[in-house]
């Protein structure tokens, strides 16, 4: 089978990339390393350096499509509070990046796209878990951003006949995550303080909650949607492990000593119902944070 990947050199798209190598596929990586890293590309996969937003490049993206089975859009500038300071940015690579990447597809004849979403189009939600069919409220120009990535894919599929799948990550954490930089999450935050000896920051009261999801999951998501003859008509699926814990807790799993920071507009709880990805597509998380945390501490050597 051949995948186009965008995205492909990033924390999730490189690890979707590793495992569609090893299942034997040809793999075709699309990444202008905005933010993507050298490190996390796979010797076996094939890499064309492009920005996705730029169309006067379509030809060449066209042709890099043809005879995909199916093209994961994984790329995007990621994180609320990046995009709240520079939306613009934002918006050129996750709108415009998206619904070209939709157009070159149809026009290279391409069966299925998956998306990747986001749990940021709920918002500060009291609906708990949140279903896909929930109010839409997101908090930022991310939020926003990723759920008119949804419309767009759902439209596509209306009016192109591009099967298409949104799948809306919770908290995604794992191998290759970013530790520093405006993109890390908190697990790689504080596991980068600790790293230097330094305590870790927790923004407000520490009681913020999350459903985390672990990548290798989200990985298996992105395989069973692409391969899913359930849909394609524009699906939107949340993929979270069905339970959240604080931001405190945590830090009690990480260990070490911790500091208290001004807060940030966020949500104050995530949380995933995943009834929809269990039926239309087979999937259910494997791993949990609590599990997770302890074994890349040694495995970090800490």
């Amino acid at each position: 089978m051949k995948y186009i990947v965008t995205g492909g050199a990033g924390f999730i798209g490189s690890n979707l990339v590793d495992q569609l190598i090893v299942q034997g596929n040809e793999v075709h990586v699309i990444d202008n390393f905005s933010s993507g890293k050298k490190e996390n590309c796979n010797k076996n996969a094939l890499y064309h350096e492009y920005d996705i937003s730029n169309n006067k490049l379509n030809d060449k993206f066209v042709q890099i499509m043809e005879k995909a089975d199916c093209i994961f859009h994984t790329a995007a500038l990621a994180r609320v509070q990046p995009s709240i300071e520079d939306p613009i940015s934002y918006e050129f690579n996750n709108t415009i990046g998206t619904i070209n990447m939709l157009k070159c597809a149809v026009d290279a004849g391409v069966k299925r796209l998956i998306y990747s979403g986001s749990s940021a189009v709920y918002g500060n939600s009291e609906l708990l878990p949140s279903k896909e069919i929930d109010p839409i409220n997101p908090l930022s120009p991310y939020g926003v951003q990723k759920y008119y990535g949804e419309v767009l894919c759902k439209m596509f599929s209306q009016v192109y006949n591009l099967e298409t799948v949104s799948l809306r990550y919770f908290n995604v954490y794992g191998e290759k995550q970013n530790i520093d930089g405006a993109y890390a999450l908190v697990i790689g935050v504080f596991l980068n303080q600790l790293m230097k000896n330094k305590p870790m920051t927790i923004r407000g009261d520490g009681k913020q909650k999350r459903d985390f999801c672990y990548v290798g999951d989200v990985v298996n998501a992105n395989i069973l949607a692409a391969k899913s003859k359930d849909v394609g008509n524009g699906e939107v699926i949340n993929i979270g492990n069905g339970n959240n814990r604080s931001v405190n807790q945590i830090a009690d799993l990480i260990g070490g000593e911790r500091i208290f920071i001004d807060s940030v507009l966020e949500p104050r709880s995530t949380l995933s119902d995943n009834t929809k990805a269990k039926e239309l597509l087979g999937w259910s998380p494997k791993i949990t944070i609590d599990d997770w945390i302890p074994k890349y501490k040694s495995k970090l050597g800490l």
